[in-house]
């Protein structure tokens, strides 16, 4: 067949691509075979569409010879060239800031290669009715998580339903969304479902017993290489994984993940976090990569303003220096307390400072002082674990203790005492009060910060040379 005089005939930018089957049945080598003048152009050409990684159009080159290696592009020429399906699909892949307008369709095969047709249309801005093109199960799938995304006041509640739905339509083992900030270098859980009679362990252990997972999260960039997915289905797609991140074929094999289908959540160019399913049901990956697809563009959507709301109220709630809630915050909920119907029983108070920041602060300098502040916050979020900690000013923090005794108020206080703060010369002043209603909060914080204050006496008293 004359496969240039074919596409010569076809007006769109359209290619011949062919799919090499080796004997044991995998996937060899994906060419470009030839191409009509419009899809040379689009590659030699200087022009406003994508940019290539060679700008010369060389007849049965491998693909990679334009861009890096794309197991969903490899996967939808396989379709169409070896199983003979025309394929149509929208896609926006994160190296080009264009939206894709793909149809394949299969041509008669030569032995072990296979054919088919790929054409292209190209635009910058996204297509609504294009993304509206998909079948009636596809479209109710995703129809549901957007109403349920932008109805619901709950996001966090809202998104594990979403979360739980996705895994039941890809019948996964697993299903979650992590976030990431990439500016700290930190990850979180944001949500996870797992089926009853799954083996695999919950991402929230895996993520926190690793010492530094975003070391993982931090190579998927350059492991999607561009693609705005990656799918994994089998032995083959996981040899890719190895060979590309070891890193992370390490941590799947080791959690017996066997297929992933993972798509990136971005909102406006930025980065918020991660989306996938693993073990998935994988006879059924077309159809599960365009509810993923969709799906993910509403999620992401959702997801930046969630976390928005959450970094405005985090600058008006919590310390920036130590990560604490702040003064502000801490009046917030005594006039909570003191208003609410509902009654806290057993509410222990403690308020803490620290002996010597200021000597550290004139010897040492303000950067030494911080550190000091930081590293009392951070005591004391470990020591009172799940309570609210709150840096009332200065060097001065209040926390509150709900459910709790005088005698583990005690214990807890005693430790925060000998905690070490990191400075030879720094150590905790700390007082308490017990309370048996958290109606009686305001003689319960005069009494804590008494005890605080004698306590902090008594240790100049004793180290008069650290008082300056």
């Amino acid at each position: 067949m004359d496969l240039q005089g074919f596409v010569d005939q076809i007006d769109a930018m359209t290619c011949v691509m062919s799919v090499e089957m080796k004997e044991d049945g995998k996937r060899g080598e994906i060419r470009i075979v030839c191409g009509n003048e419009a899809y040379v152009k689009s590659i030699e050409n200087v022009w406003d569409g994508p940019q290539l990684m060679s700008n010369k159009f060389v007849p049965n080159s491998l693909y990679q010879n334009y861009f890096p290696t794309d197991l969903n592009f490899e996967e939808i020429c396989y379709r169409a060239a070896v199983l003979k399906q025309p394929v149509h699909t929208y896609v926006h892949p994160d190296r080009f800031d264009f939206w894709f307008n793909l149809f394949l369709m299969p041509l008669k095969n030569e032995g072990n290669i296979y054919y088919c047709t790929y054409t292209q249309e190209v635009t910058q801005q996204a297509d609504s009715e294009q993304m509206a093109k998909i079948n009636h199960e596809i479209s109710d799938a995703v129809l549901k998580t957007c109403i349920k995304l932008h109805r619901s006041p709950d996001f966090k509640q809202t998104i594990k339903d979403v979360i739980k739905e996705i895994r039941e339509i890809t019948k996964a083992s697993s299903c979650a969304i992590l976030t990431v900030n990439e500016k700290a270098e930190t990850c979180k859980v944001l949500a996870e479902d797992r089926a009853p009679e799954s083996g695999l362990a919950s991402m929230k252990s895996i993520v926190s017993a690793e010492v530094s997972f975003y070391d993982i999260v931090k190579t998927w960039p350059d492991t999607l290489a561009g693609s705005n997915c990656l799918i994994i289905k089998d032995e083959h797609d996981m040899e890719y994984i190895k060979e590309k991140n070891p890193l992370w074929y390490r941590s799947l094999t080791e959690s017996d993940v066997t297929s992933i289908v993972f798509f990136p959540l971005k909102s406006s160019g930025k980065l918020l976090g991660y989306i996938w399913a693993t073990n998935f049901e994988t006879s059924n990956a077309a159809n599960i990569k365009e509810v993923l697809e969709l799906t993910t563009y509403f999620v992401a959507s959702s997801l930046a303003t969630y976390l928005l709301f959450k970094e405005m109220k985090t600058m008006s709630s919590v310390d920036m220096l130590t990560g604490v809630l702040n003064r502000n915050e801490m009046n917030n909920r005594i006039d909570t307390l003191l208003r609410d119907d509902v009654v806290i029983n057993n509410l222990g108070v403690v308020f803490a400072d620290i002996n010597g920041l200021k000597r550290i602060n004139d010897e040492n300098g303000h950067g030494s002082g911080d550190q000091l502040l930081k590293n009392a916050a951070k005591i004391l979020e470990r020591v009172f674990d799940d309570c609210e900690v709150f840096r009332a000013g200065g060097d001065e923090y209040m926390i509150l203790v709900p459910d709790t005794t005088e005698e583990w108020l005690q214990k807890k206080v005693e430790e925060v005492k000998a905690s070490d703060l990191g400075f030879a010369t720094a150590c905790f002043a700390a007082g308490f009060s017990f309370l048996p209603s958290s109606k009686e909060i305001l003689r319960g914080l005069h009494e804590a910060d008494e005890r605080m204050y004698k306590d902090k006496d008594a240790f100049y008293e004793a180290h008069p040379d650290l008082k300056r």
